[in-house]
């Protein structure tokens, strides 16, 4: 029993070395880790891609603030829509600057998968707040055009339309589709389009497509983005 002691607190402190060198190799530029000791120690089972595997919340964050596209996406909320939840969780995929919901406070997250977490989220008790807020949303206090999304009669296809860089994405909640508020501060109200029997697409697919083609047109390429492996794009 006594041989095996010494082996045993030399294997323990060889464990822990290993473990801090580990945390050495991610830790931040003032130094501070971005592993979060508790999943380390019971695991992650968070919906992270591999590259934020162990890290913190915050680090997760701060890591996306570097590399976040510039348009942003925006959805009404006047019925507490289910599709808000999905809409949040492409948002985040595509690495969106901010996700803007009008309308009431409360929203579905079931569909989100907790990546609300980290996505920067901005209310607008209104349309007109919306727009007050993107006429000095851009680099420089600059405006940032508002497009609406919806497959309206007069409406713009999406597909070749000139997305420019900086935008937001405005979409109407399901059923109804944009307000006429909505609809009046759009600088063009873009449709996706179809070509079966329904007359619409749900909305959290809708807005997927939408940040797609956002992507499709300005993302880097080649190298944009991994599958699960979280590389940043643009």
């Amino acid at each position: 029993m006594s041989s095996r002691a010494p082996w045993s607190r030399a294997s323990s402190a060889s464990a822990r070395g290993r473990a801090a060198r580990a945390r050495g190799r991610l830790a931040g530029p003032d130094g501070a880790s971005r592993y979060d000791p508790d999943l380390l120690a019971h695991g992650d089972r968070r919906n992270v891609v591999d590259r934020y595997r162990y890290w913190t919340l915050e680090a997760v964050v701060a890591d996306l603030d570097t590399h976040r596209h510039p348009f942003h996406v925006a959805i009404e909320n006047w019925a507490h829509d289910m599709n808000i939840g999905s809409v949040v969780r492409t948002a985040n995929a595509f690495a969106a600057a901010e996700v803007h919901i009008v309308g009431r406070r409360r929203w579905n997250r079931r569909g989100a998968m907790v990546t609300d977490r980290y996505q920067h989220i901005r209310r607008h008790p209104t349309v007109e707040d919306l727009l007050t807020w993107s006429r000095t949303a851009g680099p420089a206090g600059a405006p940032l055009p508002v497009l609406g999304i919806d497959n309206l009669p007069g409406s713009v296809p999406l597909e070749g339309y000139p997305l420019p860089r900086g935008c937001v994405l405005l979409f109407g909640q399901e059923s109804v589709g944009l307000s006429d508020e909505a609809r009046a501060a759009a600088v063009d109200v873009l449709h996706i389009a179809q070509f079966g029997s329904t007359r619409s697409i749900n909305a959290g697919a809708a807005a997927a497509i939408a940040m797609h083609a956002w992507i499709a047109r300005h993302a880097d390429a080649p190298g944009c983005g991994s599958a699960g492996a979280g590389t940043p794009a643009g």
